[in-house]
């Protein structure tokens, strides 16, 4: 089903932006998980092209505005993803980063259990999975403790040649990094997402992921066995898109039905929603939302109440973004019509996963992302709480 868009001009309703880091090249992606344990969510972030694996500490709203204090918890090449996870179960959160290119390796950061010394650089340490080195040219991680043993476990998988979705086991001593073992679950073209969350309800959470090339290409989700049987094989469920290009993907209740449902960005310009049908993951409906004109190819979408109305927006961040566009659009229901509105104007030419945060304490949520071209660097936009005007239907 192909809903309709209305949209405004980009430049008169951009939001105001503040850089939370634009130090380096390339941010690539922001993750996020509570550090220091004060209730604010922290962000860790790699930077392709300047090869660094930075954590960003979140100051709190009345320091929101400024830089953010930073640690660099380690230097490698062609990062493309890093996610923030507790790994040898210390109580200080370690950061793991996926490496493509020639590097084709994952790495774990080792942060400092005395959290004295956690924002210190020269306290951390970074070493190879070895079994990871040359696997495939890896692009996601997460965590997830799969067996029941011996603490939290990692998803990852790649692109390209030999690319595969599959979990790290993780030994007795997970600083023993040369025992970590690894399971095959499913080939893939190349992986966007990995959302770990129980998608049938039975209590342990599975896979939902997206994949962007190859003949398996679209969304879909791993069922979890359980813990005792999870060497056995996951049996894959198809949540829609099937066949198309599927970057970065979301959970939302876009209907308030109060089904989860699943909004996925698509090249070269769409936003499927693909609705819930059960509460068992096994039926969808697919609605297929145009991008506007005002903005690049299609790369990360998430959705939250901007506004306080009790309703949904969706919010979508674009890559290949023309001058004058806007690479961070948001998509707002109204008398039956998606109506578009921007959020980061210009400058931006290639913005990455969008995440929504009440950054700074007003109580709506603000939009945080990275621009890896124009080298704007970890940012976020400021929500004005308001209503953009629109103009005329696509």
């Amino acid at each position: 089903m192909l809903l309709l868009v209305s949209t405004a001009h980009a430049a008169d309703a951009a939001w105001q932006r503040h850089a939370i880091d634009n130090s380096s090249r390339g941010a690539d992606g922001v993750r996020f998980a509570d550090v220091d344990r004060d209730g604010l969510p922290d962000i860790t972030t790699g930077w392709e092209q300047g090869g660094v694996i930075r954590v960003y500490r979140n100051p709190g709203p009345q320091r929101a505005r400024e830089a953010w204090p930073a640690v660099s918890a380690g230097r490698v090449k062609s990062p493309e993803d890093a996610v923030l996870v507790d790994l040898d179960s210390d109580g200080a959160l370690d950061v793991v980063s996926s490496t493509e290119g020639a590097e084709r390796t994952l790495y774990v950061h080792w942060g400092p259990k005395d959290r004295s010394r956690y924002w210190q650089d020269d306290v951390w340490k970074t070493e190879a999975i070895p079994a990871s080195t040359g696997a495939m040219q890896w692009m996601f991680a997460a965590a997830l403790d799969v067996d029941g043993e011996n603490g939290v476990d990692i998803i990852a998988a790649g692109k390209n040649e030999n690319a595969v979705l599959g979990w790290w086991e993780s030994p007795k001593d997970a600083r023993r990094l040369s025992e970590w073992r690894w399971h095959a679950l499913r080939p893939v073209g190349w992986i966007m997402s990995i959302i770990t969350v129980d998608m049938d309800g039975d209590g342990d959470k599975d896979l939902l992921c997206s994949d962007r090339r190859g003949p398996r290409s679209g969304v879909f989700w791993m069922e979890n066995p359980g813990k005792t049987r999870a060497k056995d094989k996951w049996r894959e469920h198809p949540v829609g898109a099937a066949g198309r290009e599927v970057m970065f993907i979301s959970r939302a209740d876009v209907d308030g039905d109060g089904l989860e449902d699943v909004i996925s960005a698509v090249k070269p310009q769409e936003i499927h929603w693909h609705r819930r049908l059960s509460r068992d993951g096994r039926r969808w409906q697919q609605s297929v939302i145009p991008m506007p004109a005002d903005t690049g190819t299609a790369k990360s979408v998430t959705a939250g109440d901007l506004d306080g109305d009790g309703k949904p927006e969706i919010v979508f961040s674009s890559e290949s973004t023309p001058e004058a566009k806007s690479g961070v659009m948001g998509l707002r229901l109204q008398n039956g019509e998606w109506q578009a509105f921007a959020i980061s104007g210009w400058p931006g030419v290639k913005y990455d996963l969008v995440e929504l945060l009440d950054v700074d304490g007003d109580g709506d949520p603000d939009v945080i992302t990275c621009e890896e071209t124009s080298n704007l660097g970890v940012v976020w936009f400021e929500n004005p709480a308001r209503t953009p005007a629109t103009s005329a239907r696509l």
